[in-house]
């Protein structure tokens, strides 16, 4: 038996005294004993904000957009190492695939949209420039900022590589040091991943902190630029969250709690529809996946009470085929749960909601198992657990108390009450996941607004979407994971949106300059730079924010709106038509919209061979007023803002502000791209 150790300040160290104990999962066995006495717990938080936060805040969102990647790569050539550490928790290959080699997929998607849509700076202006006066020269704009603090994470037991790592990733890229704290119950896997991390040298100095154990007073210690983020029982989490500190100084706070997730059969699915399959697939999926042991879980199988009988007998029958012992033996598809403590918990769990509406339909007790190649007694094995509850409007109980194991409930609504169903699922109070199982549209617009409200994320499984699915319990990257009310009442992930958790957001208001050189970003009405040298001749280097060319003019003739209209094939009457533009609002014919783009092109381009080589697109491109045949066009094309990518990319620099010019003054805004050596 070993002492697991922290790694604080840059040094792994041991805490003093004998503390808690880890078990291994299938026999019982201690492995480790884990504790922070006598660490310095505190000056653990200090010493991130100062010197993992300096170097994270001082890299741009590109810089840290890459670590993520480089990361990525060396975990999943070591995962092997991994696997074989997280097998000691009872977890199968395919549970521990979605832990290590999920989270690892987090990594990469983050560092996939910091290279898309992140700029090339510390700075991270959130939207576009806000008039504020009438004449132009007082305007606002929203920038986002690192803070100097550092983001505690507490992690539940579940999920001990992709729990960290989901909260990581958007740390990271916020330019934020983080703490890791692991559930004890699986610390061992957690400290594997974090050892390879420190052993990469990929990781800033003080960019990652692992606390082993409790955390002691840290709370004490926290200030109003750090993060906290839980995710665990809603008990610990509502008692952390109103630690005096935390309210004090207002640091910010999400939690993520276990709920009672449901999945509903629409009224419409009979036994003989492919979705009727794809139910009872989903719902025994989620109860045996991690042996039950997962925040998204169903907990809540609803369906209409004319199919209670023929969902009932295909779940027991689905169950009944699976094989439970230990993950190394062939065949074995569930394995244990983290501890005998936890077995206790959901025996407890179990029993009490059979004293309060329910009964048992499988499952119900682990003391008379059948374990393939594993120890039922001092193994935390517990079956797969099948509730019914006959009036689940009477018995609350089965709506607010979860066995976190692969224990689920059946219960049924009116055939032809969809509402009823509804009704079901908001007695949760609040739920990370529902899944509606449905093939038909009405039935899953009916359902889904009136329901969305108490859901943090939703799945409408048909036959179509089930070919791509990946399922009720999947978080992904770039949707939120999250919940309201009992659920915890914060997001996580949603791509961007988790960044921007880590960050401070500050209204900036001057002048279009003066944010200009704030933001690194041109804004209309800001300095400009005009050179004889077209943009086209420039290398990025060589560009400037600012850099301006203003083109020559172009008047707009009939045999242009007649000669684009053939070669597009676009004949829309307010373009060929006289008699009928005339009655149209414009009163007369119009250039198509997109021969004005096509003409402001051929404006502003420089035709010789160059450092410039594509245009890959335009954002934003709105046509706001008609161009008419006699009206005459002019372009001023200005950089906007420079992105560097990584150099063995392209490089991209951006330009915007395409102005066409008439008797009015024309303003669409175009983001024109161009790749550039």
């Amino acid at each position: 038996m070993s002492h697991l150790t922290s790694y604080i300040m840059g040094k792994w160290v041991q805490g003093e005294g004998e503390g808690r104990k880890i078990y291994h999962a299938l026999t019982n066995e201690t492995l480790y004993t884990v504790t922070t006495e006598g660490l310095p717990l505190a000056d653990s938080l200090e010493y991130g904000r100062k010197v993992g936060g300096e170097t994270l805040s001082a890299l741009t969102f590109q810089q840290r957009g890459q670590m993520l990647k480089s990361l990525a790569k060396y975990l999943l050539e070591h995962k092997a190492h991994l696997y074989a550490i997280s097998a000691q928790t009872g977890a199968t290959k395919a549970d521990s695939w979605v832990d290590i080699e999920g989270g690892i997929a987090t990594l990469f998607s983050y560092s996939g949209l910091a290279n898309r849509e992140l700029p090339d700076d510390t700075i991270w202006p959130e939207d576009e420039m806000i008039p504020l006066s009438k004449q132009g020269q007082f305007i606002g704009r929203h920038i986002l900022t690192s803070r100097r603090g550092v983001a505690l994470h507490i992690n539940a037991f579940n999920f001990p590589c992709w729990g960290m790592l989901e909260k990581l990733a958007p740390t990271w890229l916020a330019g934020m040091p983080a703490i890791i704290k692991p559930a004890t119950a699986s610390a061992q896997v957690t400290q594997a991943m974090v050892k390879l991390m420190v052993e990469s040298g990929l990781v800033p100095e003080g960019a990652i902190q692992l606390v082993c154990g409790g955390v002691g007073n840290m709370f004490d210690y926290l200030d109003f630029e750090d993060v906290v983020t839980f995710t665990g029982s809603a008990a610990t989490g509502q008692k952390l969250k109103s630690h005096p500190t935390i309210i004090a100084k207002s640091v910010p706070f999400t939690m993520e709690a276990d709920s009672l997730n449901c999945a509903v059969l629409g009224n419409d699915v009979h036994p003989e529809q492919p979705e009727f399959a794809l139910f009872i697939k989903e719902v025994v999926r989620e109860m045996t996946a991690k042996a039950g042991q997962k925040c998204t879980a169903i907990r809540r199988v609803i369906v209409p009470k004319n199919q209670l009988e023929n969902v009932k007998q295909a779940l027991l029958k689905r169950l009944s085929s699976t094989t439970m012992g230990d993950p190394a033996v062939e065949g074995v598809r569930m394995g244990a749960l983290i501890n005998l403590e936890q077995r206790q918990d959901v025996q407890d769990k179990v029993d009490y909601l059979r004293q309060n509406g329910c009964e048992v339909l499988c499952g119900g007790q682990f003391n008379q198992l059948d374990i393939m190649g594993g120890d039922p007694k001092n193994g935390a094995f517990y079956p797969p657990t099948l509730l019914y509850c006959a009036e689940p409007f009477k018995h609350h109980a089965v709506h607010e108390t979860e066995a976190f194991g692969p224990v689920a409930t059946l219960m049924c609504y009116d055939n032809d009450d969809i509402q009823q169903a509804v009704q079901l699922a908001i007695l949760g109070g609040g739920s990370l996941a529902g899944t509606l199982v449905t093939a038909d549209p009405q039935v899953a617009q009916s359902v889904i607004r009136m329901s969305a409200r108490a859901h943090g994320r939703m799945l409408i499984l048909n036959e179509a979407s089930a070919l791509e699915s990946t399922g009720h319990g999947s978080p992904l990257p770039l949707l939120v994971h999250g919940g309201p009310g009992r659920a915890g009442g914060g997001e996580e992930l949603g791509g961007l949106r988790a960044v921007k958790h880590y960050m401070q957001r500050t209204a900036i208001q001057g002048s279009p300059s003066m944010l200009t050189s704030i933001t690194k970003q041109w804004v209309r009405g800001a300095d400009t730079v005009t050179d004889v040298v077209h943009p086209f001749r420039k290398h990025f280097e060589d560009l400037v924010i600012g850099d301006t060319l203003l083109t020559a003019r172009r008047t707009v003739t009939e045999a242009d709106i007649t000669h684009f209209a053939c070669l597009s094939g676009d004949h829309f009457y307010v373009h060929v038509d006289k008699i009928g533009a005339a009655q149209s609002l414009f009163g007369e014919r119009i250039a198509h919209g997109y021969f004005v783009v096509s003409a402001a092109a051929g404006l502003f381009v420089d035709a010789g061979v160059g450092p410039v080589i594509a245009n890959y697109g335009m954002e934003n491109l709105r046509f706001i007023e008609p161009v008419k045949i006699g009206d005459t066009i002019q372009v001023r094309l200005t950089c906007k803002k420079k992105i560097k990518k990584r150099k063995n990319l392209l490089k991209i620099h951006q330009m915007a502000w395409l102005n066409g010019m008439c008797k009015s003054l024309i303003r669409t805004t175009l983001w024109w791209r161009y790749t550039v050596f």
